[in-house]
């Protein structure tokens, strides 16, 4: 069996010109006011640590992994900015046909993937490429290309504020749903790590998303090699700017700004749109946030001040270098509002907003 596991560290993020309090230096969208105070956590206990004292002086708490999620306001955060820096990939049970692998929160996500891959564990390749940390993933409960973490998490291991204690919470005490779950909006948990139950083989899961399978030469549902489906999905990230690329503005972003809204099969049918979705739980209808956009009239490249919407991606809200979080509030604004006024349909933030709102 190959070595599977792995502890390493990540050297803490350069600080940018303002100094190493301003939180544009750790988020991919590389705005946000100063800290308050800011720690750096290399492991679980420093950053448990850092949260109960903050706890205890009234103090609020911030955590940051990989920064790829959230939207800070140019006034920053008056409290504890937690940065995350936890390593490790742990298997913690091995049979001939499945793991679980335990990651600590501050594991760069697409790492984690790509060691999945290259060990021949099935359940994530589809998640390849997604920025961020490993312990944000839950939070989010992040999804693409047919894939869901809540379709392989079995623990998010997290320390619990309320109780003072870390305990193993099974995905029912997750409530996991579309882009959402109770770690979502609510900061009585600090998660520290997770863990996946991955398939022993080494093709991909069946294949779900249309997309994924025409530019994989398949049919959905069939598999493939998981290195076939890795770097395919990586090759459509990047297509869109999904990839972070430190040359590339199209990629100062949280990936997706809002998420594609659901609406009751009598909504969708009053609605009366040529408009591609797909079904929901219940009859629901899951509409795509991209085409409302672009009908609504706010093309790829739609500009504001310093911001832009990319150039590849529809979905993703950018800054273009000299814009401030302010700036690009004001363009998400414009185009919440002018799909409203188009359709009737109000759209919501994927990322955090911290210290900020639409």
């Amino acid at each position: 069996m190959p070595d599977v596991s792995r502890e390493r560290q990540l050297d803490t993020p350069a600080p940018s010109p303002l100094g190493n309090r301003a939180l544009g230096a750790y988020t991919t969208l590389r705005l946000g006011g100063p800290a308050g105070t800011l720690t750096v956590a290399t492991e679980t206990d420093e950053a448990v640590t850092t949260v109960r004292k903050a706890a205890a002086e009234g103090r609020p708490v911030l955590v940051l992994a990989g920064g790829s999620n959230v939207v800070i306001g140019d006034a920053g955060f008056p409290g504890e900015v937690l940065l995350l820096r936890t390593r490790g990939i742990h298997v913690v049970d091995a049979r001939a046909e499945s793991v679980v692998v335990r990651v600590a929160a501050g594991e760069a996500w697409d790492d984690f993937v790509e060691y999945a891959v290259s060990n021949g564990w099935s359940g994530v390749e589809c998640l390849s490429g997604i920025p961020g940390s490993a312990g944000a993933t839950p939070i989010q409960n992040v999804g693409a290309y047919g894939q869901e973490v809540a379709h392989t998490i079995v623990a998010v291991h997290a320390y619990d504020r309320e109780h003072d204690t870390i305990r193993a919470m099974p995905p029912a005490e997750c409530d996991f749903a579309y882009r959402s779950s109770v770690f979502k909006h609510n900061d009585r948990f600090l998660v520290t790590h997770v863990d996946f139950r991955l398939a022993v083989t080494g093709d991909s899961a069946p294949i779900r998303y249309a997309e994924l399978a025409r530019n994989l030469g398949v049919e959905a549902g069939d598999r493939v090699p998981l290195r076939q489906a890795r770097d395919t999905v990586l090759k459509l990230r990047a297509g869109k700017g999904m990839v972070l690329d430190p040359d590339d503005k199209d990629t100062w972003s949280v990936g997706s700004f809002f998420t594609n809204p659901v609406v009751s099969a009598e909504r969708w049918a009053s609605l009366r749109l040529d408009a591609p979705h797909w079904p929901g739980d219940d009859g629901a209808v899951k509409i795509p946030a991209a085409w409302l956009i672009e009908h609504a009239g706010f093309p790829k490249g739609f500009a504001g001040n310093g911001v832009a919407i990319s150039s590849k991606h529809t979905l993703a809200l950018t800054n273009r270098g000299g814009g401030r979080a302010d700036d690009l509030l004001a363009l998400a604004r414009t185009i919440r509002d002018g799909v409203r006024d188009r359709f009737g349909i109000e759209l919501h933030p994927e990322p955090v907003l911290i210290n900020c709102a639409l």
